[in-house]
Parts: structure tokens; C-alpha cells; sequence
């Protein structure tokens, strides 16, 4: 079995536990237990989940029993799970909705969810966010205790487990894991137990924005802007996946936020060539997003589209509505002033953008962009 087989069995062995009586902390501590003693042994039997259930709940029998102070555990322990087969497609997407709890904050419910729905250790969480372990270990400890005795079977909302995934998405990638990656492979996985539009709509947009990763960077590193990019160096199976999970969804008459977004995203696909793509039909669907969510984002995005739509006026016109404190609100002016033909306003705009960036490869190319522009005002 691959390491990647073995975490796609950790939720639904978590989520087991859990539903036996186990809290989740002690539910954890035991499943990170039992696959330990897989890795040592070297080898599962055939029914890989069934072993791996009752070597953790072993674990955590052994481990409640030990606590006598613990009187909660002590009963739990001292009573046998019902026999039988114990059904875990409801149980794993109960664990998804868990860990996305509206009593944690973004981060904590992030970090929660690659621990113990995907399987991260806490070591490779901390690298691929760039902060120390401990300081990871202190997060996901108190998002633990937060959720203490939080049951299995309280109603949720599919969204805020949709959002938690799309943070995840949109880390990209970092340190050892590749969280874009663990994403859409998180996505597959509660795909596979909940039927829902928007689900399909997050995977489908995961998979149609993941198809142009390959021409997002340069031979040095750079950015390279959408319109720029290589297309033949995009996945067109990704991108057919994408397309046809989005067809899917749509064809169910329930739009939410993630359908409309890959909607767009599948404008751009389509198109062979940066000036064929329908920009006229993407306006009309961040006009749908923008009856969906309140998203600042939106407007921003839209502005970009109306002004390749209807011309860079009728962009800056979009744009001016907006609030100017808004992230990237300088790098939109600035586009569509170069467009509207203002380079020296436009070089202004993107070094203003640079110096407001939150990362190192867009404000490089912001840099980039605004040294464009002064050199070719400076050629005589």
C-alpha cells in the first residue's frame, strides 16, 4: 500500500473512534499509533481499514484505561462497540465538517484538517506554512481542545468545509507538500461522500486552475501573467476533468460561488489563444458572482473583465466603484491605464502595487512591469 493509500484510510479510521465515543484528541493520538506500527511491521493484510480500526482502537482502550482520572474515558473503554460493520462514508464527511468547525479560526481549521483528514504530520504542515513546528503543534493543539466534545453527528454546513479546502488550494506550494496537490486530493475524497453541486464546483475549479500550473512560472522563476502564458504547457486532461465535473454540476440548476468561478476558469481554458477568449461571457459570470458573494474580489476581477470586454474606460469606470484600499486594487488601475494608453500613470500604479505585494513573485513582476514602461518612455 502507498503512503498516499495509507492517509486516504486516516479519516475514515479517525472518524470511527470518534463515532465509537472516543474525543478527538485521544482518537488522533491512537490512529497516529496504529500507523506507526503499520510502518513497522512493513506490510497490511487485505482489509488494510479493518486493521487499522482495531489496532487504534486498542491504542486508545489502552490509552483510557491508563488515564483512571479520566472517568469519561474509563466508561467508554469499559463498553464495546456494536458489532458489525461500521458504515465511514458519513463518518469521514462528519470528520471533514468537524475540523472545519465554526468555532475555529481559518488557520487552526486548516491545519486541522491536513492533520487528521489528510494525514499530514505536523512537521510537514509547519513547512509548508513557513512557520516553526512548535508553533504549528500549539495550533493544532488548541484547535483539539476547541473541538472537544463535539459530536459526530451535529448538522453542518457543506460550505464552510468547501472554504477550508479552497485556503488549503490556494497555499499552493511550499516546503515538502504540495498543498495544492492535498487539496485536490481532499476534494476528490469528500466528492466521493457527499453529493453536492458545489463540491463538484471546488473540484472542478481546483482542477481547471491546478491544468495551467505548469506555464505560471518562467524558465528564472518569474510570474508570467495569464495572457502570456504557454498554453501548450497546460494539462488539456486536467482541463477535459474539469470541464466535464463543471458540465455536471451546472446541469443540476443549483449554482453556488465555486460553480460560477470555474465557470470562468473554463472560459479562459477554452480559449486557444489569449485574444479569443469570451470576455463577454466572462463579465456575465462575475455578474452571477457578485449576486453569490459580497467578495471585493469579485469587483475587482470583474473590472478586469469589462475592460477587456468593452475597453479599458469602461473598465476604469467598473473600477471606480470599488474601494481603492482593496489588495491589488493598484495593480488592476494600473493594467488598464497601460491599456487605455498612460504608461506613465501605469508605471506609477504598478511600483505602488509592488511595494503593497504580499509575496515575493508578484511583486517582482510588479516591479517588472513598472521598469517596462520607464524604459520604453526613456528610448528616445
Amino acid at each position: 500500500m502507498t503512503d498516499a493509500q495509507l492517509r486516504g484510510l486516516i479519516p475514515v479510521v479517525l472518524a470511527v473512534l470518534v463515532r465509537r465515543g472516543a474525543d478527538f484528541a485521544a482518537a488522533e493520538d491512537a490512529v497516529q499509533d496504529a500507523l506507526v506500527e503499520a510502518l513497522r511491521t512493513g506490510a497490511l493484510p487485505a482489509d488494510a481499514k479493518g486493521w487499522l480500526i482495531t489496532v487504534a482502537w486498542r491504542r486508545f482502550l489502552d490509552a483510557a484505561r491508563a488515564g483512571a482520572a479520566r472517568r469519561r474515558r474509563e466508561d467508554v473503554a469499559d463498553s464495546d462497540p456494536p458489532p458489525g460493520p461500521v458504515p465511514s462514508a458519513d463518518d469521514t464527511l462528519g470528520l471533514y465538517f468537524l475540523c472545519a468547525h465554526p468555532s475555529l479560526t481559518p488557520a487552526s481549521a486548516v491545519a486541522l484538517t491536513l492533520r487528521a483528514v489528510g494525514g499530514l504530520t505536523t512537521r510537514q504542515i509547519a513547512a509548508a506554512y513557513l512557520v516553526p513546528e512548535s508553533t504549528m503543534a500549539q495550533r493544532i493543539s488548541r484547535a483539539k481542545k476547541t473541538i472537544a466534545g463535539v459530536r459526530l453527528d451535529k448538522a453542518a454546513d457543506v460550505s464552510t468545509v468547501l472554504r477550508v479546502l479552497y485556503l488549503v488550494f490556494n497555499e499552493g506550494y511550499s516546503g515538502d507538500v504540495d498543498l495544492a496537490v492535498e487539496a485536490i486530493r481532499l476534494a476528490r475524497q469528500l466528492a466521493a461522500v457527499v453529493d453536492h453541486p458545489e463540491v463538484a464546483g471546488l473540484l472542478a475549479l481546483m482542477l481547471l486552475h491546478h491544468a495551467r500550473r505548469p506555464a505560471r512560472t518562467g524558465k528564472g522563476g518569474g510570474l508570467v501573467p495569464l495572457a502570456d502564458q504557454d498554453r501548450d504547457r497546460w494539462d488539456t486532461a486536467m482541463i477535459a476533468e474539469g470541464v466535464r465535473i463543471l458540465q455536471t454540476a451546472l446541469s443540476r440548476d443549483r449554482l453556488g460561488e465555486f460553480q460560477a468561478q470555474a465557470a470562468v476558469a473554463a472560459l479562459h481554458a477554452d480559449a486557444r489563444t489569449a485574444a479569443e477568449t469570451d470576455w463577454v461571457q466572462i463579465v456575465e459570470w462575475y455578474d452571477e458572482l457578485a449576486r453569490l458573494t459580497d467578495s471585493p474580489i469579485v469587483g475587482l476581477n470583474r473590472a478586469v473583465a469589462v475592460g477587456e470586454a468593452d475597453g479599458p474606460q469602461a473598465g476604469l469606470a467598473a473600477l471606480a466603484a470599488l474601494d481603492p484600499a482593496l489588495p491589488r486594487y493598484r495593480a488592476v488601475e494600473a493594467h488598464l491605464r497601460e491599456r487605455a494608453g498612460d504608461p506613465v500613470a501605469a508605471a506609477r500604479l504598478y511600483a505602488e502595487a509592488a511595494r503593497a505585494a504580499s509575496n515575493t513573485a508578484e511583486r517582482d513582476h510588479l516591479n517588472r512591469q513598472a521598469a517596462r514602461l520607464n524604459t520604453a518612455r526613456d528610448r528616445p
